[in-house]
């Protein structure tokens, strides 16, 4: 069998970094979604970590597909966080 039919990996192909980048950022965000419990109320909370779990899937998702889009999802989620515990202050009078 030649070195040319051999099957196996390919030694070329670079692996991308932004996946990696992505889920050290979903991470964060992570603790960001269960630290709200000292501010949020119970059910607000787990409405939270229960759209920290669809972005997650997403960015599983989209670790072959899109590896470039991995971080968005995780800057997403951030700002997901944000704009519910901010409004929450705001409109609900979440306070610590």
């Amino acid at each position: 069998m030649s070195e040319a039919s051999a099957p196996g990996p390919r030694r070329n192909s670079r692996i991308s970094p932004w996946p990696f980048v992505g889920m050290g950022g979903m991470a964060c965000a992570f603790f960001l979604y269960a630290a709200s419990a000292l501010l949020a109320p119970w059910w607000a909370v787990a409405a939270l970590l229960v759209a920290w779990v669809a972005l997650f899937v997403v960015a599983c998702a989209w670790w072959s597909l899109h590896p470039r889009w991995v971080p968005g999802v995780a800057v997403a989620a951030v700002v997901l966080w944000f704009a519910v515990m901010a409004l929450g202050g705001a409109v609900l009078g979440w306070s610590a």
